[in-house]
C-alpha cells in the first residue's frame, strides 16, 4: 500500500469514507513508501526467480490507485517475473473490471502450458489461473470480494474451487510443485469472523483431496505457519507481514520471504528465508532461516 492519490468527495459516499478515516488515522503513519523502496532495492539483489504479491496493493480500490499500482508492478519486472492477485482492500467497493483489476491483468494472465491459450482474466470467472516458473507451477487465487462496514472476509466460491481441484489433480499428476495464492489465510480458528475466510473448509477439503506443496497468503499481516492434512503429508500454508509496515504495533513490521525448492529422494525440499526491516538503518536484512 502507498500513499493515496487525490480524493474527490464523490469516492467517499460509500464504505471508502470509513477506509480513508483509517487510513488518515493510522494507516498512512504504518505502511510507508519508504519503506516499499526499500524492499524493491533489496529484491533487486536477491536473485529471486520469480516474485510474488498476495493482495492488498490499494487501500480503498480508488480507480488511480489501480493505475499507480500498475506502474509499481512494473518498476519491480516484468510480467513474466511478477504474479499478483488481489486482496480484499483491492474490492473494497464493488468497481469496474475493465478500469481497475484489467490493469494488472498481464500479471495475473494464465499462460498455454494450463491448456489452450494464453487468456487475460476478465473477471472472477478467470481465477484460478495458472502460471509456470521452473518446477513450480503457480496457481492464483481470488478470495477478494466488496463486503459491508467493518467486514474484510473473503469467499472463493464452488466454481473457483472446483476449477482449482481439477488444476491441482493434473498438475499434481505431472510433477509440478505446486504453489497455491490466496489472500485470506485458510485458517479454521484464530481469525476474526469478519475477516475470515468464509470458505475455508471447503478450500481445505480441495487440498486435502489433491494435494498442494505450498499454499501463501496474505491479510493477517503476521507470521504464520500452520499445515493442512493431505493424504499421509500435510501442506505447509504460510503468511508473513506487510511489506511496507515501518514498525510494530499489534503486527511485525515489514518483511518477506524468500522459497528456496529442490527435488531431494523423491521429496519437495523448501528452504525458506524470512528478511524483515531494519528501522535503524532502514534495509531489509535477514531475519531467519528453516527448512521444511
Amino acid at each position: 500500500m502507498g500513499p493515496l492519490p487525490p480524493i474527490r468527495v464523490a469516492d467517499l459516499l460509500n464504505k471508502r469514507f470509513f477506509g480513508y478515516l483509517s487510513w488518515l488515522r493510522r494507516r498512512r503513519a504504518l505502511h510507508r513508501p519508504e519503506v516499499l523502496a526499500a524492499l524493491a532495492k533489496d529484491l533487486a539483489v536477491s536473485n529471486a526467480d520469480h516474485l510474488v504479491i498476495t493482495g492488498d496493493l490499494t487501500n480503498i480500490a480508488l480507480i488511480e490507485e489501480f493505475a499507480q499500482v500498475e506502474v509499481w508492478l512494473q518498476s519491480l519486472g516484468s510480467a513474466d517475473r511478477v504474479t499478483v492477485i488481489p486482496g480484499n482492500h483491492d474490492a473494497y467497493v464493488a468497481v469496474p473490471w475493465e478500469t481497475t483489476l484489467a490493469k494488472w491483468q498481464a500479471f495475473m494472465a494464465d499462460e498455454p502450458n494450463a491448456g489452450g491459450q494464453p487468456r487475460p482474466p476478465t473477471g472472477p470467472d478467470a481465477f484460478p489461473f495458472v502460471r509456470f516458473r521452473g518446477p513450480a507451477a503457480i496457481l492464483g487465487l481470488s478470495s477478494a470480494q466488496p463486503t459491508p462496514l467493518f467486514c474484510a472476509h473473503g469467499t472463493l466460491g464452488e466454481a473457483q474451487l472446483h476449477r482449482l481441484g481439477q488444476h491441482l489433480q493434473k498438475l499434481g499428476q505431472e510433477g509440478w510443485f505446486r504453489v497455491v495464492l490466496l489472500h485470506h489465510p485458510p485458517s479454521l480458528e484464530g481469525i476474526a469472523r469478519r475477516k475470515r475466510l468464509v470458505d475455508a473448509e471447503p478450500f481445505r477439503k480441495v487440498i486435502a483431496e489433491h494435494g498442494a506443496e505450498l499454499i501463501l497468503h496474505g491479510h493477517d499481516h503476521k507470521f504464520a505457519d500452520v499445515r493442512i492434512p493431505a493424504g499421509r503429508q500435510s501442506v505447509p500454508v504460510l503468511g508473513v507481514p506487510s511489506a511496507s509496515a515501518a514498525h510494530s504495533g499489534k503486527k511485525p513490521q515489514a518483511h518477506y520471504q524468500t522459497y528456496a525448492i529442490a527435488r531431494e529422494d523423491g521429496h519437495w525440499r523448501i528452504e525458506v528465508t524470512a528478511r524483515g526491516l531494519d528501522p535503524v538503518s532502514g534495509r531489509f536484512a535477514e531475519a531467519r532461516r528453516y527448512t521444511i
